[in-house]
């Protein structure tokens, strides 16, 4: 069974389009959502439908529970507080009410056998939509922060930069964003899981969107941290 795992589209939906048609061209059995679909981008409302247009899957992430309430004090950098809920309450203002009761009522986590291979899923860790886990720190940190329960592989996002590694013969995934990347490529990212009875293999995935026609769209709309969106779009990096 050929799975594919997309995550952090920021309502950026062309790039959102983008990696649905690979996904479509390469006959992906089942599509999994982790989360983060509207804040921080030109079409939050758009990026919604499409992936409930899909049908699958779909859990929350840190920037779905900020559309549903708000920006807290010591979630981002205190220089960052009050422009990030603006940008929050700019989001919240192109979604109707079903849209934001949807996402509160997302779940948190995934569990799922395919074949022999237990698999986690979830946005951050599996007890935090916050907290951040990045790549290349000590094995130590992925068994005690991500691999807490019995799987063989763990699947998440959050962190924007997308990597495979092994530990103790398990699996873990960082599947990257779709639609604001932080690895310097300005391309798509997310991940592919082929599972036979008894084996399996993975790969990430990058895709290329029109990076212009979203800033562009960003322009005409008059997105309230314009500055810092262009850069971040263009250059993938924060």
């Amino acid at each position: 069974m050929k799975l594919a795992f997309i995550s952090d589209i920021h309502g950026n939906a062309i790039a959102l389009e983008s990696v649905l048609k690979d996904i479509n061209e390469r006959k992906v059995d089942k599509v999994f959502v982790l989360g983060d679909i509207c804040f921080r981008g030109p079409e939050p409302k758009r990026s919604l439908d499409l992936v409930r247009a899909l049908e699958c899957n779909v859990i929350k992430g840190n920037a779905d529970e900020w559309i549903v309430r708000g920006i807290k004090k010591g979630e981002v950098p205190d220089n960052s507080l009050t422009i990030m809920n603006k940008e929050r309450d700019w989001s919240c203002s192109q979604l109707d009410q079903n849209s934001i009761e949807y996402l509160s009522n997302l779940p948190s986590e995934l569990r799922f056998n395919v074949g022999s291979f237990k698999i986690h899923a979830f946005h951050a860790t599996p007890t935090s939509l916050f907290e951040v886990v990045p790549p290349n720190v000590h094995d130590e940190v992925y068994e005690n922060k991500i691999m807490k329960e019995n799987a063989d592989i763990f699947i998440y996002a959050h962190i924007h930069k997308p990597f495979i590694k092994y530990i103790h013969g398990r699996c873990i995934i960082n599947i990257g964003s779709v639609g604001l990347p932080f690895d310097g490529l300005n391309m798509s990212s997310y991940t592919i899981l082929d599972i036979n009875d008894e084996s399996f293999q993975t790969s990430i995935v990058r895709v290329h969107y029109d990076v212009n026609k979203v800033i562009d769209h960003l322009e005409e709309l008059n997105y309230p941290n314009i500055d810092f969106m262009r850069n971040l779009l263009r250059q993938a990096k924060i």
